[in-house]
């Protein structure tokens, strides 16, 4: 039996093509819905999905719980462990007695959230570079705190790929950048818990695009990564008022590399292209 929220979508998604259609329809309204599992009855959600009550039950007994009661309360425990607002974590650190030792906690904070963001994804961040070869474009997307991370990817990226682009949203533009996704490209998004708006909309104009999805975030069940093609968690504790985004600067980094990596001599030859220019027009001091 899954003892996390996490856990319970790894084996929705794991055994979704093994479920009957009535199970898929609930299976799925699980996963898109989970703020309103949570807080509904089992009889509303049944109306909600479009299926018995007696499925739902059924439903949780294959997914590994006794019953309905069961698997609903990993989807309680999900909406109270949300983000705490940042304004209450910095009214914390303020009163804590712990500032002399914040920096060192800090550091000790990061290399936690690397160890434990390298161990989820050795295998997946190389699967997520192998797709995102394939394809004739990449669309790249963060937003707010995950914009440095998504503008770095695309940096590094782009010295070896020119068919790279960034999508920004600057002046209200996102949803003219929104046409530029075609059928076969790849779309990257990276968020965090509370996620961005603009990620969420990047996301569904990928998939309903037919453009592949990789999704770089904080949970396997956040709303960028339920219908992605393959996702990349990175872990974000903190002692500070704001989360961590030194593991997903990482995940971004590792993915370049593996990328150079696959696409051989010929990127590497564009990278000395790339790099012979920046010198010969004065990008860097002498």
């Amino acid at each position: 039996m899954p003892d996390s929220f996490d856990q319970l979508a790894a084996l929705i998604r794991a055994r979704f093509a093994e479920l009957s259609p009535q199970f898929q329809m609930g299976a799925a309204f699980l996963l898109d819905h989970p703020d309103e599992v949570a807080v509904s009855s089992m009889r509303k959600v049944a109306e909600r999905s479009q299926v018995q009550p007696a499925s739902l039950v059924r439903l949780s007994q294959q997914l590994g719980f006794p019953g309905w009661n069961e698997l609903r309360e990993l989807f309680v425990a999900r909406v109270r462990t949300r983000p705490e607002p940042l304004a209450s974590r910095a009214r914390s650190l303020v009163k804590t007695n712990a500032k002399d030792s914040l920096a060192s906690d800090m550091l000790a904070a990061h290399r936690h959230n690397l160890e434990l963001t390298a161990a989820h994804n050795v295998r997946s961040t190389v699967e997520a570079a192998r797709l995102l070869k394939r394809v004739p474009h990449v669309h790249v997307a963060g937003f707010r705190s995950c914009y440095p991370v998504a503008f770095g990817f695309v940096y590094g990226y782009r010295l070896f790929r020119p068919s790279v682009s960034l999508l920004t949203g600057e002046a209200g533009t996102l949803d003219m950048q929104l046409r530029n996704i075609e059928r076969g490209s790849a779309t990257v998004v990276i968020s965090f818990a509370p996620y961005s708006v603009e990620a969420v909309r990047v996301a569904q104009a990928a998939l309903e695009k037919g453009s592949r999805l990789v999704a770089i975030t904080d949970s396997a069940v956040s709303p960028i990564a339920l219908n992605a093609d393959k996702v990349l968690i990175f872990s974000h504790e903190s002692p500070s008022f704001f989360p961590s985004l030194v593991a997903a600067n990482a995940l971004a980094e590792s993915l370049v590399a593996h990328l150079l990596a696959l696409e051989g001599a010929g990127a590497v030859q564009q990278l000395e292209k790339t790099e012979a220019a920046l010198h010969a027009k004065a990008a860097y001091v002498p």
